[in-house]
């Protein structure tokens, strides 16, 4: 075009129908990678959704596909792991070689969608942490703070940040889905706001009694609150009711499994034994006998 003065036509250089042909082949076979070199490209990565029933939609949609070889003899990757507890389902995987492979999703279980990380920086500048150029050849002992993996400073009282960071968190002014984690043995404040990271709803306990009221029910029930604005689960976490934890963030905190622990904290601490009656039975026995009885729930 340059030696022949001519102007450069796209449409003349380029043929379309490379590229849409090349999508269409990938969507439709769901093998992602160059038509003849089919053995390097990803398989499985587009499927057809399930619309069988409403119910088998949604465990197509939550499905978690974990990337193993089929025929590897190793049982770890296919058992559950401590951490898997309200993020995976114990229960429901498919029979034969894909079994403990393919997982899917608690009911209550959702991925982090990702928030911006520079207000969460903004407010630790202004409550005191201290540049790494600043802290060079301080002796005083300080607790490392880090962003999505980046070392941003160091801060001299964590507890009280932690504190501080969580009240925002619970009053919306921060993102819900940021994780707090702080590590006292290695002196470290781990904050994410990156995408990717399985979180799920708990309930919040101020000096052991629930933040959730019968007043908060009765406003989800009929949708509208006292003043007659609308009353919905985004309500719930922006009023410090409900917040989200990922993993990570739940191996720092306490947590009770029902409300009558709390009931039986606060009676142990007035001197009472709430279990002198009763004494309550396995735990297993709640869940119904098929799934007792299924391979990998007893890991």
């Amino acid at each position: 075009c340059v030696e022949t003065h001519k102007e450069f036509n796209l449409a003349l250089a380029v043929k379309h129908q490379t590229i849409t042909n090349g999508l269409k082949y990938s969507l439709a076979t769901g093998n992602w990678g160059d038509q003849k070199k089919s053995m390097s490209s990803k398989a499985g990565v587009s499927q057809v959704l399930n619309r069988y029933t409403y119910a088998s939609t949604l465990s197509h949609l939550r499905r978690c596909n974990t990337p193993l070889g089929r025929e590897g003899k190793i049982a770890k990757p296919r058992q559950l792991h401590n951490t898997h507890w309200g993020m995976v389902c114990p229960a429901e995987t498919p029979e034969g070689q894909a079994c403990g492979l393919v997982k899917n999703l608690a009911l209550m279980a959702c991925i982090s969608v990702g928030s911006y990380s520079a207000p969460v920086i903004e407010f630790l500048e202004e409550w005191g942490l201290e540049s790494l150029e600043e802290n060079a050849h301080s002796s005083t002992p300080c607790t490392k703070v880090f962003v999505n993996g980046v070392w941003m400073g160091v801060h001299r009282d964590p507890a009280n940040l932690v504190k501080t960071i969580k009240k925002l968190r619970r009053k919306d002014d921060i993102s819900p889905e940021v994780s707090v984690v702080r590590d006292i043995r290695e002196k470290e404040l781990r904050l994410y706001t990156d995408a990717g990271r399985v979180c799920r709803p708990l309930f919040i306990v101020e000096n052991q009694q629930l933040a959730l009221q019968k007043k908060h029910v009765k406003w989800l029930n009929i949708g509208f609150n006292d003043d007659g604005e609308e009353y919905k689960w985004e309500q719930l976490i922006k009023g410090g009711i409900i917040e989200l934890l990922d993993a990570e963030e739940e191996e720092t905190v306490m947590i009770s499994m029902t409300p009558e622990d709390l009931e039986n904290s606060r009676l142990q601490q007035s001197g009472v034994d709430p279990h002198a009656n009763d004494g309550e039975f396995d735990p297993a026995a709640r869940l119904k006998a098929g799934i007792n009885a299924h391979t990998w729930t007893h890991c």
